[in-house]
């Protein structure tokens, strides 16, 4: 007779997924939201074509990974929002453990571009991403002292704005997200989700090398003065 409980072997199975080099490199990949083809991550992640297939399998029976197919090519992405936060999480918790100097000039700029603004799964991240969020503070538009909450001034701003909320599914308005280089909470949940989407499209951001990186263009600056109070200079 035991009184373990049911869960146990699930979660085993489940953090199994996770208990890998290649497949967490390929995860840590897909950490920028795009889909990209088994061959792309083989690459990446530098094995054979066939060694990456069976990996990226067992992902998407496990959940993590949504895949489609477009002719010969088999796409793969994160497969919501809840698996790119567990991701994030873990990436997160392990990150000042695993820190290692950069080994080269490229290195050192890529890291610096990463911490200085990027994507995080739909949201963002970095400076970039924690000045956004402590401008949604400091203008009482988000609340943060039991957790991450979207004041009704801060649901009249994305209106006022222009920015729509994708309101009515299951994922929260706002969610505090731990950045794994600031070490502080930025916005993620559908209001992250959304000031990221309209940088974006709007030209406030664009997206540098290929990796998750973002700067802040002109415009971008001058909006994020103009809407939030943002000094330019920071974004730098």
């Amino acid at each position: 007779m035991t009184d373990r409980d049911p869960r146990a072997p699930h979660l085993a199975r489940f953090a199994g997924l996770i208990a890998d080099e290649t497949r967490a490199v390929c995860l840590l990949a897909l950490l920028d939201g795009r889909a990209r083809t088994a061959g792309e991550l083989a690459r990446h992640a530098g094995v054979a074509a066939s060694t990456l297939s069976e990996h990226l399998g067992r992902l998407v029976s496990g959940g993590l990974l949504a895949e489609e197919r477009q002719g010969r090519h088999r796409y793969v992405r994160l497969a919501d929002a809840r698996a790119a936060q567990l991701v994030e999480d873990l990436a997160a918790h392990v990150a000042p453990r695993a820190a290692a100097p950069p080994r080269n000039l490229r290195q050192a700029s890529a890291g610096a571009a990463m911490a200085r603004g990027r994507t995080c799964y739909d949201h963002l991240a970095g400076r970039l991403g924690i000045a956004v969020t402590d401008a949604f503070a400091e203008l009482g538009l988000l609340r943060r002292d039991t957790g991450f909450a979207l004041t009704d001034e801060g649901v009249s701003w994305f209106a006022a704005a222009g920015i729509p909320l994708a309101r009515g599914g299951r994922r929260p308005l706002a969610r505090a997200c731990l950045d794994w280089t600031e070490r502080r909470p930025h916005l993620g949940g559908v209001a992250g989700a959304a000031v990221c989407a309209h940088a974006l499209e709007a030209g406030w951001c664009e997206r540098i090398g290929s990796e998750r990186a973002v700067r802040v263009t002109e415009a971008g600056e001058r909006a994020l003065s103009e809407l939030l109070g943002i000094p330019a200079g920071s974004l730098r």
